[in-house]
This record gives C-alpha cells, structure tokens and sequence, in this order.
C-alpha cells in the first residue's frame, strides 16, 4: 500500500508506533559523525518534526546536500521522541532530496535577521518562524470574517477594483489608463482626450468599496465587501501601505448605535478566533516579539468597550496634562497620539468616539441636528490608534444634495449613489476595517510592511 503524506501539524498530533511520509523545508541539521538530527517543517504549523537519520543507512553525499533550505522527502517510523518538545519524531528509513539550498547563498540561516532585511527577500521570508506564524494567522482572521458575516446572513458583494468615483473625496488615487503615455491624446483645449482611452472616462483603482456597497444594502438589506484598495499617498510609515485589503460591512436599517454594536461584536469575535484557533503562533509571538500579546488580546474580548463623543473625548485630552506633538482643539482631526492617549492611558479599554465636526468627515455620513457634527464612528485600540472608522449615512437627498454642493464635488460620476436616496432611501450604516490594522493588533508586530506578503509603499514594489 503506498504511504499517503502527512502534514507536520498531523503528524505531531499522532500516536507513535506507524510508518510515515513527510515532505518539507528543512529548517536545521546537526548531529555527529554517527546521526543526524534534521528539523523538518512544512509550513502547516509554528513547530517542526524531528527527522533522526542513523548516518551508516544514507549516502554520504546525499546527506551532505541536506542543509538549511533544502526541501526533502523521508519516509520512516513515527517514534517516541527521547528529547524534549515534542512527543514524536521520526526515525528515517528513505530520504529523497526534492532541492538543494547552497549554504553560501541561502540568506535564511540560523541566526536572527531584521525585519528591514527580511522584507528585501519577501519571496523566502514565510520560511522563517515569523513569517510563517503571521501568514497562517491572516489566513485565519480572513476565514473567520467570512464565517462571523456568512452565519448573520450578511451577503459577500464584490465591488469593482476600477471606478470612475472617489469614494473619500481624497483624490490620492493610482490612475488606470492604456493610453500611450509617449503620445498622449488631446482635445482641441490641449487636455487629455479620455474619451479615446479603455473606458471611455478617467478611471483609477478604487480606495474602498463603501459606495457600491450602500448599493447592495439598498437591495440585499446586509452585504460585506472584502478586497484590496488602494491609496497614492506618500506615506512611509509604520501604519500605511498602498495597497491593502479592507473589509466593509453595510447594513439597511442600521442606525448608528446598531452600527457600534456590530462592529464591537465582530472584533470581538476576530480576536477570539485568533485566540482558540491560532494558540501556537499567538505563543510563538508573543514569545518572541511582545509579551504582553496574548494578554492584551484576552483583554480585549472581556471587556466592554467605552463609548464617548468626540466633544467629550477632546475635553479629556485638553485637560489631560499630556504633552502632545499635534495640538488637541475641537474641529481638529485627531491623531495617533490622542486616540492611543484616549485608550491606553485614560481609560485602558478599546473606545468607540462618535459624532465628529463634519468639517473633518466624508460628505455621506448623515448629520446631527446640531448642524456642526455628523454620525460617525471610528473604534481606537490600544498601541493601533483608530483600527475602524464608520458612520450611520445620510439618508435624506436634500441633506446629501447640500453637502455635496457645499464641498463642490462633481456629480458626474456619482449620480448612482444620490439615486440611492431619491428611490426608496432608507436608514443605513456601515464601517471600514482595515485587515492589516487588525493584524497589526492580532499578531503584536510593529510595522504593517510585516503583515501582508508583498507590502506595496512608495518607490516599492518588488516580487
């Protein structure tokens, strides 16, 4: 009977006393001149399985090849392990060297490497423990998203990656063209003729799905968006890439508090699937990069999270005595600094700050009748800042209309969003989660270059 390969995260788990296959990476090799110890791992979990080979069984130069990087294939017996660990290893009766890793050029070697230097070979990096440890908790958080949303009965719409629409008024968006850019088309009035490019019209890549989603919302009732966005900022920061993946729950019949209810339940929700999904990993980092990870994560799920205005979250940071590097004033958008202050210091619990100047706020969020603030909110975590920005959203087409006229935006390309509120508008709300902020939190890594594969930044994009 053939022997059928069985993953490293099986094999741990199994009762010793059967002949296995195992296929992977090797991680280290040691031994003497009588046996060999390889560290064998393939990727399906933070620990490796000990291969055992008696020297005098193998060819000398085969064994030679085996070093760190080389992937193989051994077949043997599934034993006791005498060390310490784990409870298992396997005594190799057939190894086949799939690749060889030349230990002169192989950059993974047994010894600590930077992130900065990691992230110049973002193609091997998920060999490393880091690497590997992250990658499978993304993974997670992403299964987890879709299931928390699939078992509320929310729809996962697909909103297009290419729009002729600025969804957060920025205007820090790539264009997409296949116009010759050695000879541009004009008009008469010497600017870019669109008319003769792919779509017709200016087009770039979007920097969120919200607008089409309050489409779906209109229709479906509850839908979620999940996919990359993109944003042409010049940010060479620690919290900012420029392309990343959002997620992008909306919901008729939401207003704002149900609104804050769903987004404290569904991060809730994340974090502890992270916690009895992801054990080993979550102990590996917290290990390794931040101690107080797994506490951190536990405390967020316990605890009830704190719900202030924006009014009253500015008059703590004024009366705070802090120091701080950007000025606190009401009207001011607040900073990094201040969210984490609000958080980590003052009331050391997740907050959610609501009913912000509108001045600072995007033009569909639905106003107060103050006629100065609007119904946003955005969720703050500790050592993140904000890691969820939403609102309940305008409903009324007089209201939008006014808005939209006193920022002076150009309707052309958004008259299927006003149609919303012109035939049978109702209350909705939604929210923005940003996938890498959260794995920024969920992981206790530093920098969001370390959480996605391929980090794309300016002047970057490699692989």
């Amino acid at each position: 009977m053939t022997l059928k390969r069985e993953r490293v995260s099986e094999l741990l788990k199994k009762v010793p006393g059967s002949e296995v296959l195992a296929k992977g990476w090797v991680r280290t090799k040691r031994g003497n001149k009588n046996i060999a110890f390889i560290a064998l791992n393939d990727g399906s979990t933070i620990n490796n399985i000990q291969v055992v080979c008696e020297l005098k069984n193998f060819d000398e130069e085969m064994m030679k090849s085996i070093t760190t990087g080389a992937c193989i294939k051994v077949t043997g017996d599934l034993v006791e392990s005498l060390g310490s660990g784990q409870k298992v290893e396997i005594s190799a009766k057939e190894i086949e060297v799939y690749g060889t890793a030349d230990p002169e050029k192989y950059p993974l070697q047994k010894k600590g490497h930077s992130m900065e230097f990691l992230r110049e070979i973002a193609h091997l990096r998920p060999r490393t423990n880091t690497f590997g440890a992250v990658l499978r908790i993304r993974h997670a958080m992403a299964f987890a998203i879709h299931k928390f949303f699939n078992d509320k009965g929310f729809c996962y719409l697909h909103t297009p990656l290419i729009t002729a629409s600025d969804a957060e008024g920025a205007g820090a968006m790539f264009q997409v063209t296949t116009l010759d850019l050695q000879n541009v088309p004009k008009t008469e009035n010497g600017e870019v003729d669109y008319s003769a490019d792919f779509f017709g019209k200016r087009t770039s890549l979007t920097v969120s799905g919200q607008l089409e989603g309050e489409l779906g919302a209109m229709s479906l009732g509850n839908i979620y968006t999940f996919g990359p966005t993109f944003r042409a900022e010049n940010s060479n920061t620690p919290r900012h890439l420029a392309e990343f993946w959002m997620v992008e729950p909306e919901m008729a019949f939401y207003e704002i508090e149900d609104n804050m209810e769903l987004a404290e339940e569904f991060i809730k929700y994340l974090v502890k699937y992270a916690l009895d999904n992801c054990a080993d990993d979550l102990k590996f980092l917290n290990d390794m990069f931040d101690k107080e990870l797994i506490e951190r994560l536990k405390g967020v799920t316990e605890t009830e999270f704190k719900r202030l205005t924006y009014t009253e979250g500015i008059k703590i940071l004024q009366e705070s005595g802090e120091k701080f590097e950007y000025p606190v004033y009401w009207g001011v958008d607040l900073q990094s600094e201040h969210e984490r202050y609000l958080v980590e210091k003052h009331f050391r619990r997740p907050v959610i700050l609501t009913d912000y100047p509108k001045d600072i706020k995007a033009f569909y969020m639905k106003q107060n009748d103050d006629g100065k603030t609007v119904r946003g909110m955005d969720v703050l975590f500790p050592k993140i800042g904000e890691i969820i920005g939403g609102s309940e959203r305008e409903a009324s087409y007089e209201k939008l209309m006014n808005r939209i006229n006193e920022l002076h935006m150009d309707t052309t390309n958004l008259q299927w969003y006003i149609d919303t509120r012109r035939f049978g508008t109702a209350p909705h709300s939604g929210f923005g989660l940003g996938f890498e902020r959260l794995l920024l939190f969920v992981t206790g890594m530093s920098n969001i270059r370390d959480v996605i594969p391929f980090p794309r930044t300016p002047k970057s994009a490699e692989f």
